[in-house]
């Protein structure tokens, strides 16, 4: 195990990892993706987190006595956990500078205390735990059990694809349950067909395209004969025992994830032998290894999973083509490992019974440590999922096409196919001349291009560009760049190395070669692989080196025109690079934005268009961002929303969009005249595209007070809420946006309301963009707070549809939907009986004060401060255990704090819920709120503490907690302020 974890990451010395992490990237994704399982493991699987280990985790931490809180005993420097073990031990126990855990449940609040010192504190466990050796040469059955755990964790939503090794791997053990005696399991099981194929299947050519990997007959103890069919979709009974040998492929029964499990359902016998026998500790397969690399392929355990997967057997299993693996197949570093059971996934029983065998803290690291991983090339998980969320489906991988019907009927085929037969005999005038010839084909119809790809061209024109005669890379480099418009031909070009080839083409000193070489990395970085491929060659700096020219002279030579067009095809290439987030970084390091604004005072819209959707991608990046804003790129922008160009407008606008999350750059936007045209873009509505942009960048725009006083001069508002109907989501997503930050100012939510723009907010409620809901719901909110609107509101059922967004799945519409809660309550007409006419609303609330999103947390007890000033209302919270959900939310380390305070004040006003907040430990940390700097703390805590001083033993408590010197602090403090 401590070789697995020391050869996935990057340590300080080269001898068996006893040296120390070093500071890299890729130490810092796998550091943050440890973190993420610790930080969930509690919250997702409370049960488990709490069985004990025998042995503690122990490291040097950085914490001190005065990071812990609640929960703890504090007495000087050291702390202990309220929590102890059976034999009185705490589960957590701080002696600086060491620290002991002995849960999961304590080593997550750890690392929540820990706030910014998480990824220092987990660096620090494993760096520990790497240097006490524990190498796990042979597995033992905890530890192959905690593997499982592992894989389940990672894997507990996904369907894992059946493939032709794990078929055979379960058949063969399942047959050493085949014997004679009393004692036997199966009769027989045996293959219909001995014949193998070289992929592993067993299954006729045409039954292998639909995904069948053999074919089984299994006579089980008690019960009839089974005819089975192993697919990659799971294993069901076939219609051969029906006697329908020819037709016998159809399936007869539901589809089960493994063979066990249709036995299980099928033979009784075998059901009462896999309960008694396969979860024991003694009859599981040890694996020999854990690391599968050096010692070839494990022997692999397995575990019952009890799941049928019904109508999915009717997906048919399509083989990727650049990696023959089936898209839900699992990631081969699974197999590696051998983590992955024959029988698909592991269950959540199987996790409790993990941590219930094996309580150590080492196995605690086993699990961590297993998140290091390597793939076939060596990159790392950062690596892999670095790229932009900005890019679009077309990017997913996509089948392969091949020409269907008799090619070789196609005048084209013939033709092309002679041409290339000139292209591998003749001499370089040759060659010449017939990559001329090749020209003259329509080389942009998909027919030829897949001919091109199907008679090996592609192979003889990369060939070409190794080559040392200019007209033949040139001739190869103009047909690549038309053919690589196809995606299936830009795939083929990568999967060759290709790129490789087209790449180094730019560090020739000849501007024509490098002109095409640019434009047609543009054309085949469109996808993932692609964009790193450059990345890795280097290649952004190269394409970076070609923009430096100067576009807008007024006089041009020859020579300075084809620098002009380098750059304008280097523009292009760094245009479809830009989609990767690494390579926006890789970009800006290189020096390309301020390139790139010199570009932008180009007078040709053949130039602006790409230099502009450069800067629009790189936007995304804050560093981007404020290099855009400072090279004073913002003035052209707005000068080029001006252009009678729609593309290059729209362009504009989405780069304007995406700056105008920094105040400064709205500011200038308002300075340089933009605000007016982004308005007069509205009147554009048939292009979406554009309009979209537009919208956008007045949303953006509108977060400054003084830029909706500028779109008020031009009537913005009226003309947004006309947009609120028949547009797309893109475009509602920006004007809801736009009409929330007009809705601020207190005039122009009458003006909304007058304009009649209630009612279609109230019904855009009901869509399931998220971030359309996201905007519908603060705009609702805000308008909310505006009598007159919030009448409507009630009338239209609105406040029932918020309510109801509190069951979305997303936390930011939990949050914003809240939050929108506060004004409905508070402005509503008989707010109280609302509330309670919406059935379950009031347990829905108290169900999300367990959730982990700080956000949601902080908007649901500002929500109960509304809803707790109606004594019913609060009546009924309280019975549903209100109280020690609030004190549980009782630590600083929380954002917006005020509003937990706040609502505790209000909760106090019932019955004797002060004495009770008194009893579950809400009284000290409170005191501890005081501390804070923030002045909204210190108000609502005053109001909490005033509430829970009516009971003496409240009082009793912020006594020994010093309330009087805290208080005094804070007046004093305020006076001095003031």
């Amino acid at each position: 195990m401590g070789l697995s974890l020391t050869k996935a990451a990057q340590w300080t010395t080269a001898s068996s990892g006893t040296g120390k992490l070093e500071f890299t990237p890729m130490n810092e994704s796998l550091l943050k993706e440890i973190l993420r399982f610790v930080e969930r493991f509690s919250s997702q699987h409370p049960q488990e987190a709490e069985h004990v280990f025998e042995e503690p985790l122990q490291w040097r931490t950085t914490l001190v006595a005065s990071d812990f809180k609640t929960d703890y005993d504090i007495s000087d420097s050291a702390v202990q956990s309220h929590e102890k073990d059976s034999e009185g031990l705490p589960l957590l126990q701080l002696s600086p500078p060491a620290v002991y855990v002995r849960s999961f449940s304590q080593l997550s609040k750890l690392v929540h205390l820990a706030d910014g010192k998480k990824l220092e504190e987990v660096r620090a466990c494993l760096e520990v735990y790497v240097k006490k050796r524990i190498m796990f040469r042979k597995v033992t059955m905890n530890e192959s059990v905690v593997l499982f755990c592992f894989a389940f964790l990672r894997f507990h939503c996904r369907k894992v694809s059946l493939d032709p090794a794990a078929a055979k791997n379960e058949v063969e053990l399942l047959k050493q349950l085949c014997s004679d005696g009393e004692k036997r399991v199966l009769k027989s099981l045996r293959y219909t067909s001995e014949f193998e194929f070289s992929n592993g299947c067993r299954t006729p050519l045409w039954r292998q395209v639909h995904g069948e990997i053999c074919y089984l007959v299994i006579e089980p103890c008690d019960a009839e004969t089974l005819y089975i069919t192993y697919s990659t979709a799971g294993v069901f009974l076939n219609e051969v025992r029906l006697g329908r040998r020819e037709s016998g492929y159809e399936r007869t029964s539901d589809v089960y994830a493994d063979l066990v499990t249709l036995l299980k359902s099928r033979s009784p016998h075998f059901q009462d032998f896999a309960a008694q026998e396969l979860p024991s500790t003694h009859k599981i397969q040890h694996v020999e290894s854990v690391d599968g690399e050096e010692q070839g392929q494990p022997q692999r355990s397995y575990e019952q999973q009890e799941k049928n997967v019904h109508e999915k057997a009717k997906q048919q299993h399509t083989v990727n083509k650049a990696g023959g693996r089936n898209k839900n197949e699992m990631c081969p570093r699974w197999s590696s490992f051998a983590l992955l059971s024959t029988f698909g996934y592991v269950t959540i029983p199987l996790v409790r019974c993990v941590l219930k065998y094996c309580h150590t803290a080492s196995y605690c690291c086993v699990i961590c440590s297993f998140s290091f991983r390597k793939t076939s090339a060596g990159a790392m998980p950062g690596e892999l999922t670095s790229e932009s969320s900005t890019e679009s489906e077309e990017e997913e991988e996509q089948p392969e096409r091949r020409l269907e019907g008799d090619i070789d009927r196609l005048p084209e085929y013939w033709q092309i196919q002679k041409l290339f037969r000139y292209l591998k005999a003749g001499n370089q005038t040759t060659t010449a001349l017939t990559l001329c010839a090749m020209m003259d084909l329509n080389l942009m119809q998909e027919t030829c291009q897949l001919i091109i790809r199907d008679l090996g061209g592609l192979e003889i024109l990369l060939n070409l560009l190794d080559t040392i005669e200019v007209r033949c890379k040139i001739g190869s480099l103009k047909i690549l760049r038309k053919i690589s418009h196809n995606v299936q031909i830009s795939r083929t070009i990568v999967y060759t190395s290709g790129l490789q080839k087209i790449v180094t083409i730019l560090d020739l000193p000849d501007k024509d070669l490098k002109a095409l070489a640019a434009e047609t990395i543009a054309n085949v970085a469109r996808f993932r692989r692609a964009r790193r491929t450059v990345r890795k060659l280097n290649g952004i700096k190269k394409l970076v080196k070609l923009l430096d020219c100067v576009p807008n002279l007024a006089k041009l030579t020859e020579n300075q025109e084809k620098d002009v067009e380098v750059a304008r095809c280097g523009v292009l290439a760094l245009w479809s690079c830009s989609k990767s987030r690494k390579n926006k970084e890789a970009i800006r390091k290189a020096g390309g934005i301020p390139l790139l604004g010199r570009l932008l005072k180009s007078p040709h819209a053949n130039m602006l268009i790409p230099v502009v959707g450069t800067l629009q991608e790189c936007a995304s990046e804050e560093s981007c961002r404020i290099a855009i804003q400072t090279k004073g790129m913002i003035k052209d922008l707005v000068k080029n929303l001006r252009s009678d160009n729609e593309e290059l407008q729209m362009h504009c606008a989405s780069a304007i969009f995406k700056c105008a999350e920094e105040e400064q750059t709205r500011d200038l936007v308002r300075k340089y005249k933009g605000l007016q045209q982004l308005v007069s873009l509205l009147g554009k509505a048939d292009n979406k595209q554009l309009l979209a942009a537009a919208t956008g960048a007045i949303w953006k725009c509108s977060i400054s007070t003084e830029n909706v006083a500028e779109f008020q001069k031009y009537n913005v508002l009226q003309t947004l809420v006309g947009l609120l109907t028949y547009q797309p989501d893109e475009v509602l997503v920006n004007v809801v946006g736009a009409l929330g930050e007009f809705a601020q100012i207190p005039a122009n939510k009458a003006t909304i309301g007058k304009c009649g723009g209630i009612k279609p907010l109230v019904n855009l409620l009901t869509g399931t963009d998220q971030a359309l809901l996201v905007n519908v719901t603060k705009a609702v909110g805000a308008c909310a707070t505006d009598k007159d609107n919030m009448t409507i509101i009630q009338q239209l059922d609105g406040v029932r549809l918020v309510w109801s967004l509190l069951k979305n799945p997303s936390p930011d519409v939990q949050s914003s939907a809240a939050w929108a809660l506060c004004p409905c309550i508070e402005n509503a007409k008989d707010a109280g009986e609302m509330v309670r006419s919406l059935v379950g609303g009031l347990t829905l609330i108290l169900y999300l004060l367990k959730s982990t999103n700080n956000e949601v947390l902080a908007s649901i007890c500002a929500a109960i401060t509304k809803i707790a000033r109606d004594e019913d209302n609060l009546a009924v919270i309280t019975d549903l255990g209100v109280i020690p959900l609030l004190t549980k939310l009782t630590d600083t380390t929380l954002p917006r704090v005020s509003c937990r305070a706040c609502s505790i004040h209000y909760c106090c006003m019932w019955g004797s819920n002060r004495e009770s907040f008194g009893k579950v430990g809400a009284v000290a940390p409170l005191v501890r709120f005081l501390k804070s700097k923030d002045a909204a703390v210190h108000l609502s805590t005053a109001k909490a503490l005033y509430q829970l001083s009516w009971d003496p033993n409240n009082v009793i408590i912020m006594h020994a907690t010093k309330v009087v010197k805290v208080s005094l602090s804070v007046v004093a403090a305020a006076f001095l302020t003031h």
